[in-house]
């Protein structure tokens, strides 16, 4: 419609490197398929941007890759199209500075950069506030961790840290991609009128 804003950007990207482990020692964690196949398709279904999965690992990006060839290219883009469709929003990337840059380069600005963690941080953005700042048309990143979460170094230099997705009671260790699928409804989801 003419003079209506245009929703901002929403990117995901997420990250296998530096992330931490149960013991809190940083790693870098493995690629896994059904986080690749169940986040793209949310990521399409809720009309994010590009889908970034972070791994400095050359083994675990040529896993990445070989699974969307599969899916976009190969026997799986006649099998299933729709599957394809999802993982077409997928891109690779080595590193953190790396994914800054290319974005940064392809938007023409560094977007507003969030953190996930299913612990509370001080410097947190509620839901509502980052929905806001997106419907005025603001970019976003939003960094999801594998393993036990982002690694202090991550977490030191992002803009914000979304609250974590609670349930009833104290038990709180979603998957990544249920977690992505969340984050993605609470910001970008359509909401009833009251």
């Amino acid at each position: 419609m003419d003079g209506e804003k245009k929703r901002g950007r929403v990117d995901l990207a997420l990250v296998h490197h530096p992330v931490v482990n149960k013991n809190g020692e940083v790693i870098g964690s493995a690629v896994t398929n059904l986080d690749l196949h169940d986040i793209a398709r949310a990521a399409r279904t809720f009309g994010a941007g590009r889908f970034y999965v972070v791994s400095p690992y050359e083994d675990q990006r040529q896993l990445t890759r070989e699974i969307l060839d599969h899916w976009l290219q190969g026997h799986g883009s006649v099998y299933n199209a729709k599957r394809g469709e999802a993982l077409s929003v997928v891109s690779v990337c080595d590193d953190l500075a790396g994914l800054y840059e290319q974005i940064t380069a392809r938007h023409g600005e560094r977007p507003l950069v969030i953190a996930t963690s299913a612990r509370a941080k001080d410097s947190e953005w509620p839901f509502s506030r980052l929905r806001r700042h997106i419907g005025a048309g603001g970019s976003v990143l939003i960094l999801l961790g594998t393993a036990w979460g982002l690694a202090p170094e991550v977490m030191d230099t992002v803009d914000g840290v979304l609250p974590p997705i609670m349930g009833d009671g104290e038990y709180n260790h979603l998957s990544v991609r249920s977690a992505a699928s969340i984050i993605l409804d609470r910001l970008l989801g359509r909401r009833e009128e009251s």
